[in-house]
Order: structure tokens, then C-alpha cells, then sequence
């Protein structure tokens, strides 16, 4: 580290005090919020081997090593060093060490968690890339780094007379963690981190009205597997080339304020209502967009709603139109449904729209489901289909390339039914995406003008020809002979009430609506 981060925090940590670590006067108050809210996102540690960087006077060290099988807490700072092991000594699973993290060294693939609160802004934009390097080097595979900064500008209130840290935007630090990567010894595999999971620590939202304290959750994967169109993480393809800032715009001026795809807020009702909701319910929104089904159940009938989407630039735009709004009840996080953990019987409804689609193990993610939710509660999606195969040659190839995962209706079904959930049923929805695109259709061609002089002639071209074929498609596939195969099926699949079952039973709602690709 720098000269001036040593000097800053030789200043700082001459009591090693919570206020002190922190820079903020009302340091206790705040931990007392935000430190179960940070645990709260890490997953299991039962056993990991832990790397505890950046660990302060160990306002986390004390709790991770209740969680842990080993902590090795690091920090720069004697006197903060000295009162971790004061306070924290005593545990038999602790090491405590005194050293510059970007000088630290370690053995490869020899930790399962690293855990850093407030370190990275302290380090300059050469240190940083080694460092997060480093990192990845040091997990296992598999492997999970979770990381806290403060972005864009000072959070705390403590008085400086300098202040040598760097304050960078949260997309900043979100392209650096997914473009490092890492050749294993004698190059036999290349690693690079997956984000799970990006969210604004809510205490800092509510006490401060700060927005700006984020955390990341990563996980060590084979990089080989996870590129798509030249991008190193789907989440880099979905904000850079799929769900563009502009894009989204785009798509929102066509289909309703709040929503990014076929149907708008008229499926949204026709579903939602159908889960009759109560105020007060806990609803988890896998696919979320930009929130306007979330708001939608928040308003109609006071549900609380987490919604998670793995597009940066989403959740972005959601979560600023939460706070214009003033929904507090109404969460966003940057998450992926399949790696995201979260306690046994937290929500009372899941609701996922056109997401799935882009999984390729459905049923452990339905089983992921099933778990998540309260006894009786509900499960409702809408997803696209296939027909049977052999597929046309044409549908076949554009699968692959969007890397899309199909199945038929009732292959979807039986994964619910293995996950847990009961009475599936199946429902084709075609004739109502008919009507629902045509209609679509007439309002585009009524805002024509309007949404030219926004956007372009070209983007207005490019969704309405877009709906043009997949209505031509959609009629020409659905006049196919039993057994053809159709661009893509759409389905209600509605799981009732079961009693009987040994273990807890969910209700489950799956409603799909029809949408063709070509």
C-alpha cells in the first residue's frame, strides 16, 4: 500500500475503536444493523478454510470464526492486529497476521472463502489488478471472495485532513472482479470469478441515506465454459450487448413503464392476482427486469419483494425507480438464482418471468425453489417451451447459439414434480400471445412517431419486424401436425394444495406464455 494509506491510518487507529475502523460517529449504531445484514449474504462456511483480509480490529473476524473451520485474519495495522487477537485470541481455529496485503503470499487454490471489508479503495488501480488476481489464485475452485467498498464518495463522517482513498463507481469494480482470469500450473485450466451476487447494504440506505455501500459475492469457476459471444461472463454479455442501458429504454417504451418483454403489465396482473397475494408476503422475483411486476405487488397488496436479475444495468434502473418511488418494501440485488443462497422457508411466493430459459439444470434449481419457500407457498413462472423433437434445422442452430436450454411442457412439468412440487398441470398458451403481439403491434404502430423521434427509425424497425415474424412463425407452427416441432411452447403449469406429503408442500403456479424466436 501507499505511503499516504499508511499515514492515513497511523492517524486513524490510535485508540482501535469501532469508530475509528469505520470513520463515522455512529460506527456502533451502524454495525449493529449492517453486521447481520453483510453475514447474512455469505454461504455456508461449515468447515472453509478462511482468509479474512483487510479484518480491522475484527468487527467480522469474531463472528467468522463461529462460522468457520479456520480464520486467518490479516491487516496492516499493528494496533488493529493487537486488538483482534485481544478480543479473539482465545479461539483455537484463529491466526492473526500483520502484513501488507499486496505484498501477502500465499499457496495456490489453498483458501475456500476470502472475506474483505473496506480494502480495495485503499489501493491504487495497478495495486488492485494484482491483487484481485492474487485472489483468484488463492481460492480453491469453487471458491467464494465476498468484498464491501464504498462507491462513488465518502461515506463516513469522521474528519480528514487527507484522505487517500479511491472511490470507484460499483461498475468499475464489477468489470475488473469479471475480467481477471487465472491458468492454473501447467495450464491446465483458466479460472475467472462469476459474480452471485451484488447489493447495497440496506443499513446505509435507511440510517443514511446512502446508497452507496456495496457488497459482491464471486465464485472461482473455469472461465473455458462461462464465454459467450466474446464477452468472459454472461453477465458481461446480458449489460453490454443484450440489455444495453439504451436497449432496455428501448424495449420499456414499447411494452409499458416498468416492463422489458411480451405482455407487459396485462399478464402481469392476470398472473399476479392469481396468487393472491396478502400484505405483508414475502415474494422472491428470479428474472426481475426492472421491477415492474415487483411494484405492482407491492402497491396492489403490500407484499415485500426481493427481486434478483443477473443484469447489472436492470437492477440499476430498478432500484432508482424503487427509491423515486419510495417503496422501501421493494429490494433489488444483482444475483444468480443458481449459485444465491438463502435460509430454508424464506418467502411465501417465488415469481419468475422468461428467465429460466437460459438455465441449464432446471430441476436443482427448482429444487433450490422448493426450499426457499414456506409451506404452502407458491411458485409461479412463465417460461418458454419446446416442441418434440427432431427440431427444424433452423430452430436447432438458433438454440445454440442464443444458448438457450428448452423442454417440452411436460418434461418441464415432471422436473417440478421431482423437485417436490405437485398436481402440475400444463397449459399452452399461444392463442393469447397471438393476441397479445397483435396488440402490441397496434400500439407501436400508434406511438410510431413519438418513439422515432426518442430513440430511431432503425430501433423501431428492428422490434416491430421482430414481432412481425415471430406472429408469423407462432400462426405457421401452430398449424404443425402433433409430434412437429414448434419455435417454442408456451405453458400454465399450477400446482394446488396436497396434503399427505411427508414433508412440507408448496402451492405452485408455472404459467408460460407463447413466444417464438425466429
Amino acid at each position: 500500500m501507499g505511503e499516504m494509506t499508511v499515514d492515513f491510518w497511523k492517524e486513524h487507529s490510535k485508540a482501535a475503536t469501532v469508530e475509528e475502523m469505520m470513520l463515522d460517529s455512529r460506527a456502533k449504531e451502524l454495525t449493529q444493523q449492517e453486521l447481520p445484514e453483510i453475514l447474512s449474504m455469505l454461504p455456508s462456511l461449515k468447515g472453509c478454510r478462511v482468509l479474512e483480509l483487510g479484518a480491522g480490529i475484527g468487527r467480522f473476524t469474531s463472528h467468522l470464526l463461529t462460522m468457520a473451520g479456520h480464520v486467518t485474519a490479516v491487516d496492516f495495522m499493528e494496533s488493529f492486529v493487537e486488538k483482534n487477537r485481544q478480543d479473539n485470541g482465545h479461539h483455537s481455529n484463529a491466526t492473526f497476521i500483520q502484513a501488507d496485503v499486496t505484498k501477502l503470499d500465499l499457496p495456490q487454490n489453498s483458501t475456500d472463502f476470502i472475506f474483505s471489508n473496506w480494502l480495495m479503495m485503499y489501493l491504487s488501480n495497478e495495486e488492485l489488478n494484482t491483487f484481485i488476481e492474487k485472489m483468484l489464485g488463492w481460492l480453491r475452485p469453487g471458491g467464494f471472495l465476498f468484498f464491501r467498498e464504498s462507491c462513488n464518495h465518502r461515506s463516513g463522517d469522521s474528519k480528514r485532513d487527507f484522505n487517500p482513498t479511491c472511490y470507484r463507481t460499483d461498475a468499475q469494480y464489477s468489470h475488473l472482479v469479471s475480467s481477471v482470469q487465472v491458468e492454473e500450473p501447467e495450464g491446465a485450466e483458466t479460472f475467472g470469478f462469476d459474480i452471485v451476487l451484488k447489493k447495497k447494504v440496506k443499513a446505509y440506505i435507511e440510517m443514511k441515506n446512502n446508497p452507496n455501500q456495496i457488497c459482491w459475492l464471486l465464485e472461482k469457476v473455469p472461465r473455458s465454459s462461462n464465454t459467450q459471444s466474446g464477452f468472459n461472463t454472461f453477465q458481461q454479455f446480458l449489460d453490454n450487448q443484450q440489455y444495453t442501458n439504451r436497449g432496455i429504454l428501448r424495449y420499456e417504451k414499447m411494452f409499458g413503464a416498468g416492463y422489458v418483454s411480451t405482455g407487459g403489465p396485462s399478464t402481469t396482473k392476470e398472473f399476479v392476482d392469481r396468487l393472491n397475494l396478502k400484505p405483508g408476503q414475502k415474494v422472491l422475483d428470479v428474472g426481475c427486469g426492472i421491477g415492474g411486476g415487483d411494484f405492482y405487488m407491492a402497491k396492489t397488496f403490500g407484499a415485500e419483494v426481493l427481486g434478483l436479475d443477473l443484469s447489472d444495468n436492470m437492477v440499476d434502473i430498478a432500484m432508482e425507480r424503487a427509491i423515486a418511488e419510495k417503496l422501501p418494501s421493494v429490494q433489488f440485488e444483482v444475483a444468480d438464482a443458481t449459485k444465491r443462497t438463502f435460509p430454508e422457508g424464506s418467502f411465501d411466493v417465488i415469481y419468475s418471468r422468461d428467465t429460466i430459459l437460459h438455465i441449464d439444470d432446471k430441476l436443482t434449481l427448482f429444487k433450490r425453489f422448493h426450499s426457499w419457500l414456506k409451506p404452502g407457498g407458491k411458485l409461479l413462472i412463465s417460461d418458454y417451451c419446446c416442441g418434440e423433437k427432431p427440431w427444424t434445422p433452423v430452430f436447432e442452430a438458433y438454440v445454440k447459439q442464443r444458448g438457450y436450454v428448452l423442454y417440452t411442457p411436460s418434461q418441464y412439468g415432471k422436473f417440478l414434480e421431482e423437485a417436490g412440487f405437485c398436481n402440475v398441470s400444463a397449459e399452452d398458451r399461444t392463442a393469447q400471445f397471438i393476441q397479445v403481439i397483435e396488440t402490441e403491434l397496434q400500439r407501436a404502430e400508434a406511438i410510431k412517431d413519438e418513439f422515432i423521434e426518442e430513440f430511431s427509425e432503425e430501433d423501431y424497425f428492428a422490434i416491430v419486424n421482430g414481432w412481425r415474424e415471430k406472429l408469423g412463425q407462432i400462426i405457421k407452427n401452430n398449424k404443425r401436425k402433433k409430434g412437429m416441432p414448434l419455435s417454442l411452447l408456451s405453458m400454465l403449469l399450477s400446482l394446488m394444495n396436497c396434503l399427505g406429503f411427508i414433508k412440507p408442500v408448496k402451492d405452485y403456479n408455472l404459467r408460460r406464455k407463447h413466444a417464438v424466436v425466429y
